[in-house]
């Protein structure tokens, strides 16, 4: 049997925002190449939906509202044929396990793969970038600390100048030096509280941060969950 014909198809739920979305379909594409050479690529089945409904749902607390959309979403995507299931965006995990419940194919946590990342260089304190929504709620921070890893996040200003910096650049993929040196100084300012590195959690914050702009570890959600995803999609049946 060929190397293509064992590859299993990874569903994604994306447009949250497209512009981490593309991210993802690159990613998961180089990572295929790069593993099995030649001509290949991934197998993908994606769903992406209009962001403008999920960030209504997000800024009315119709967290409901937003998990059936995923939920019907991800059956569609399942009924293409997808084997794995990503949702290609960190805030949108806190309908994960009702996104989960829709389906008969596993769905890969984000934050159990940064949890093993984590482990795997053994740091259990950890500062986390991401929206208002997963710095503040307990969805992720809990996640995480079911693998015995502590979350530090920024103070409530910081926490509103990375929300901001999110929704208002980076998911309309605008890219600037100004925003990025003010994230650098909010990690800076995470590492005098003593965490071990930084989880880059939310999708779109990989478009502006990278490893060259700190010396803490950085842990890139989407690339990580990528290479989980491949690590599934072309392991031995």
């Amino acid at each position: 049997m060929s190397e293509l014909s064992t590859m299993r198809r990874i569903g994604l739920l994306g447009g949250m925002s497209w512009e981490s979305t593309a991210l993802y379909y690159r990613l998961l594409n180089e990572g295929v190449r790069d593993r099995l050479g030649g001509h290949h690529s991934a197998d993908l089945v994606m769903r992406s939906v209009d962001f403008a409904e999920i960030v209504a749902q997000q800024e009315s607390g119709d967290w409901a509202a937003a998990a059936a959309v995923l939920a019907e979403a991800a059956r569609g995507v399942e009924a293409a044929g997808a084997q794995t299931l990503l949702i290609c965006a960190n805030t949108m995990h806190k309908v994960a396990d009702d996104v989960a419940a829709a389906v008969g194919v596993p769905l890969l946590h984000i934050a159990d793969v940064v949890a093993e990342s984590l482990q795997r260089q053994q740091i259990d304190t950890v500062g986390l970038l991401a929206t208002r929504y997963t710095m503040e709620d307990r969805f992720y921070a809990d996640r995480l600390g079911a693998h015995k890893i502590n979350t530090v996040v920024p103070d409530r200003g910081d926490r509103e100048i990375v929300h901001r910096i999110i929704y208002s650049e980076l998911v309309k993929g605008v890219i600037t030096d100004a925003s990025r040196q003010t994230m650098i100084n909010i990690i800076d300012r995470l590492a005098q509280r003593g965490v071990g590195g930084v989880v880059l959690g939310c999708t779109e914050i990989e478009l502006l941060i990278s490893s060259a702009d700190t010396e803490l570890p950085v842990f890139p959600t989407t690339a990580l969950h990528c290479t989980a995803a491949l690590d599934l999609a072309l392991s031995p049946a």
